[in-house]
């Protein structure tokens, strides 16, 4: 309930924020180029990456019981909350305790959930929230309810990564990923939504690549 509430108050904040930022880029062709890109290269990915995902949804039923996928409810742009699917990486009770972020060489994380969270495959099935318009290719990354009520309260300005719609990828992925606090990554975050432009964006795609092929702050 108390979670509840907080996201409904960082929801009236955003808007205000949002409607501000609205303002202060009104006539800006860019978030339209923005959500071409993204729908050109979510179609595009879906159609390269689907036989892979299809692969290890397999290889992860294999390795371990449960569904291959799971769902859980993110905060988007606004403080407006959806369902972000992911390649299950963790054994299927890994949460009975509650909530809890992964750590380093975390015991429930499973053998295949080890390689896919190394290389990014676990994150694929976002490219259907990005086609659907809950996120965008890249931006900051979409925290759970919780999570981000309790952050909002102990990190100042943490609400102002809901200004954008959240990302696959971001600056903060490119810039130690997990291994960064949420107090860093909101730093990161901030500072791609107050500078964003085509060749900032181009520069992170580049970064990613080299992350996923490198395993680059990865749990």
């Amino acid at each position: 309930m108390q979670a509840n509430r907080s996201i409904h108050i960082l929801k009236e904040i955003s808007i205000v924020q949002a409607n501000n930022l609205k303002s202060s880029k009104k006539g800006s062709f860019y978030p339209f180029i923005k959500r071409t890109m993204d729908l050109f290269i979510a179609s595009i990915g879906i159609v390269i990456t689907l036989p892979l995902i299809l692969l290890f949804a397999v290889l992860i039923r294999i390795d371990s019981p449960g569904s291959p996928f799971y769902v859980q409810s993110r905060v988007g742009k606004n403080g407006k909350c959806f369902n972000l699917i992911k390649m299950r990486s963790m054994r299927i009770d890994a949460e009975k305790d509650g909530e809890k972020w992964a750590e380093v060489n975390d015991p429930r994380i499973t053998k295949i959930g080890a390689f896919i969270r190394k290389t990014r495959i676990d994150e694929l099935p976002q490219l259907f929230s990005v086609l659907k318009g809950d996120m965008s290719i890249i931006g900051p990354r979409p925290e759970r309810p919780s999570f981000t009520a309790q952050f909002s309260k102990e990190i100042k300005g943490f609400s102002n990564r809901l200004l954008v719609k959240p990302g696959l990828t971001g600056l903060a992925q490119v810039n130690g990923g997990y291994d960064i606090t949420p107090k860093e990554k909101l730093k990161y975050d901030l500072q791609y939504i107050n500078n964003v432009t085509f060749f900032l964006e181009m520069k992170i795609l580049l970064k990613t690549i080299k992350v996923v092929l490198t395993g680059e702050g990865a749990r």
